[in-house]
């Protein structure tokens, strides 16, 4: 029989506090590059494309691997990050939070810049025609036309942080209530045969897990319902 414990608590809440600040940065960050990838012309945008969606594809060992040797404070961008910002990525919190941000973009752009695509450009040349700028054609009709995939978009990204473990075992290793996360805690209990605790982590991250798609699909379904009225 198993007992909560401290570590047990620690565990889960960096777990979700990793997920939330990573949901939130990519929601400021993933909006706009959507926006560029839907509408934009560039040359350079097929590589921008491909680069974002590099995560889908790649093992997560092998882009935690990369993200380790580029977050060194030998390399020009850790080097920056700690000499500069006085933040040391490797093996920190916040080295974390960097690392599932980059890795985690797909899961926030590609719904988005699919909900972008699907806006009608009657709807955003009406905008134009009667005067508004493109920012408030972007915040007052593109925004409210593509809130089901900004949503699709968080649910996604939150999920696939929390259950994200081989950039996060690279990048942040398993320090105890610092950068310790719940996938990684239940690798080690099934590796030590402590598979009560195991259990106890896998069955809070199914529900939870559960929980926010069943939200999703659920809140979705209304926001359809409304906009069809």
């Amino acid at each position: 029989m198993f007992f909560v414990d401290t570590e047990f608590i620690q565990t889960l809440t960096i777990t979700f506090k990793l997920a939330t600040l990573t949901t939130l940065i990519l929601v400021i960050i993933g909006v706009p590059i959507g926006y560029f990838l839907a509408y934009s012309k560039h040359k350079l945008k097929p590589i921008l494309e491909t680069l974002i969606a590099m995560p889908i594809v790649l093992p997560s060992t092998v882009i935690g691997f990369y993200f380790l040797i580029v977050f060194s404070p030998d390399t020009i961008i850790g080097g920056f990050f700690e000499k500069v910002l006085d933040l040391k990525l490797i093996f920190t919190f916040e080295g974390l939070v960097v690392a599932s941000v980059i890795y985690s973009l797909p899961f926030m752009v590609h719904p988005v810049q699919s909900g972008f695509l699907s806006v009608p450009k009657s709807l955003i040349e009406a905008s134009l025609t009667l005067g508004k700028s493109r920012i408030e054609t972007f915040f007052r009709v593109l925004i409210p036309n593509i809130k089901p995939s900004i949503l699709t978009g968080i649910v996604l990204s939150f999920a696939h942080t929390i259950g994200e473990f081989g950039v996060v075992l690279m990048v942040g290793g398993s320090i105890p209530g610092e950068t310790k996360v719940a996938s990684i805690a239940i690798y080690e209990e099934v590796e030590a045969l402590n598979y009560d605790k195991a259990h106890l982590y896998s069955i809070i991250l199914f529900i939870i897990s559960f929980l926010i798609l069943l939200s999703l699909f659920y809140i979705n379904k209304k926001i359809v319902r409304a906009d069809k009225l």
